[in-house]
C-alpha cells in the first residue's frame, strides 16, 4: 500500500480522506504456466479480472471509496508463470477516524485503515503484510494544512465476529496538529481582547459611555469568537483545552465589565452617604443656629429685665432762681426698668418718658419782670491788641 496523498482530516465528520495505490498478492496454481525467455509474466487489463478468482477484500472502516477511471480504469492484473498474481488499483477512500479532542488544538490523533475479507474466515484466507515494515509507504509530498504526519505503524489482527474469526490488517497513521492557525486566529486575538478590556481600568470612573461600550463590545467579541470556534468542531460533551482558555478569557472580559458595575454601585453608595452626611451636617447647623438664635433671644429678653439707664430732659420752674417766663433744662438719670425708679420732679417730659399723671393746677405767684442786662462797656482805644493776656475793659 502506497499512500499518495491525504487530502483532509475532519474533526467534525471524524474521518480522513486519502488517495493510494492498493496492491494485493496471492497465488493461484491454476494460472501457472511454463515460462519462456521474455515471457515470464502476463499483464492484462481490468476486463480480465472478472474471469479469475480475486479475494473479496474490503475496508472495514470505510465510509466512501471510488475507483479512478480517467482516462481508463486505474488498475491492472499481473500474472507470473509460477501462479503468483498481483492486482494493483488506485483508490480514494474516506475512512472513519474517532478522535479525542480533549487537548484540542494541542492534540495528536491516531487514524487507521483496516483491511479484511468480507466472506472468507481465517480457515480460508490469512492476510499478512508482504514486505514487512515496508509494506506501507507514505509519499514525502503528503502535506496537510493543519496536521503533520508523524509516522505509521502496521498491525495484524484476528477479529472475532459472530460469523467466525477473520484475518485483518491494520495501518495506523499518527497526526499532530499544527498550532499556527489557532495561534493566529484564536489565541492572539482573544489575548488582545482581554488586554483591551483592561483598558477600562485606566479610564475615568465618570466616563460611563466609554467604559460600558468597551466592556460590552469585548464581551460580544469573545462570544462571537467562542461561537465561531465551536462551530468548526463536533458537538462533544467533554471540555476541550481551547474551551478552558476561551472560557478564562471570557471570564476576565466579563469580570472587567462587572468591575465597572461594582465601582459604579460603590460610588453611588459613597455619594449617597456623602449626601446624607451633608444633610445631617446641614440639619445640625440649622439646629445650632436655631439654638443660638433662641439663646440670643433669651439674652435679649433678659436684658429687658435688667436695669437700663435712660436720659430724661425736663424743665424746672424755680421762682427763687428764675425770673418769670424763664426755665432751665435739667438732665437726670433714672432707671426705666428695675425695682428702683425715682420719681422725677414735675415738669415737661421728653418723648422717651411716659406722660406724667395729671396734677392739680396751681397758680404761680406773679413775679416782677427781670431788669434788662447791663450794656457792655465801650472799647478802650488805649488797649494794646497785641497784649492778649491783659484785660482791656473800660
Amino acid at each position: 500500500m502506497y499512500i499518495l496523498s491525504i487530502s483532509s482530516v475532519s474533526e467534525v465528520m471524524m474521518d480522513f480522506t486519502l488517495d493510494m495505490y492498493f496492491r494485493q498478492f496471492w497465488q493461484d496454481p491454476r494460472l501457472s504456466f511454463t515460462g519462456r525467455p521474455g515471457l515470464e509474466k502476463l499483464v492484462v487489463g481490468a476486463e480480465y479480472i472478472r474471469l479469475i478468482w480475486v479475494p473479496d477484500t474490503f475496508f472495514v472502516n470505510e465510509k466512501t471509496a471510488y475507483f479512478h477511471k480517467a482516462t481508463t480504469e486505474n488498475q491492472f492484473l499481473r500474472i507470473l508463470h509460477t501462479g503468483e498474481i498481483l492486482r494493483s488499483i488506485r483508490l480514494t477512500i474516506t475512512a472513519s477516524c474517532p478522535m479525542d479532542l480533549q487537548y484540542f488544538p494541542m492534540d495528536r490523533q491516531l487514524c487507521y485503515i483496516e483491511i479484511e475479507s468480507f466472506g472468507y474466515t481465517m480457515s480460508d484466507i490469512r492476510y499478512k503484510w508482504n514486505d514487512g515494515l515496508n509494506s506501507v509507504q507514505i509519499s514525502s509530498d503528503v502535506s496537510l494544512p493543519q496536521f503533520k504526519v508523524l509516522g505509521h505503524r502496521q498491525k495484524t489482527i484476528e477479529a472475532s465476529l459472530s460469523t467466525g474469526n477473520y484475518s485483518r490488517l491494520a495501518c495506523e497513521i499518527q497526526f499532530v496538529r499544527s498550532m499556527g492557525y489557532y495561534l493566529i486566529q484564536i489565541y492572539i486575538p482573544s489575548s488582545l481582547i482581554v488586554i483591551i478590556s483592561w483598558v477600562s481600568f485606566w479610564l475615568n470612573r465618570g466616563a460611563t459611555p466609554a467604559r460600558v461600550g468597551l466592556g460590552v463590545t469585548t464581551v460580544l467579541t469573545m462570544t462571537t469568537l467562542m461561537a465561531s470556534t465551536n462551530a468548526a468542531l463536533p458537538k462533544i460533551s467533554y471540555v476541550k483545552s481551547i474551551d478552558v482558555y476561551l472560557g478564562a478569557c471570557f471570564f476576565m472580559v466579563f469580570a472587567s465589565l462587572l468591575e465597572y458595575a461594582s465601582v459604579g454601585y460603590m460610588a453611588k453608595r459613597i455619594q449617597m452617604r456623602k449626601n446624607r452626611f451633608l444633610a445631617l451636617q446641614k440639619m445640625a447647623e440649622q439646629k445650632k443656629n436655631e439654638a443660638m438664635n433662641a439663646s440670643n433671644a433669651a439674652l435679649n429678653d433678659g436684658d429687658h429685665g435688667m436695669p437700663k439707664q435712660t436720659t430724661v430732659h425736663f424743665k424746672v420752674h424755680d421762682p427763687k432762681m428764675h425770673c418769670k417766663g424763664s426755665s432751665r433744662e435739667n438732665t437726670i438719670s433714672r432707671y426705666t426698668h428695675g425695682k428702683y425708679m425715682p420719681r422725677p420732679p414735675p415738669g415737661r417730659y421728653d418723648d422717651e418718658a411716659p406722660p406724667p399723671p395729671p396734677q392739680p393746677h396751681h397758680v404761680a405767684p406773679q413775679l416782677p419782670p427781670c431788669p434788662p442786662p447791663p450794656a457792655p462797656p465801650p472799647p478802650n482805644p488805649e488797649c494794646d491788641m497785641k497784649d492778649l493776656n491783659k484785660k482791656c475793659l473800660g
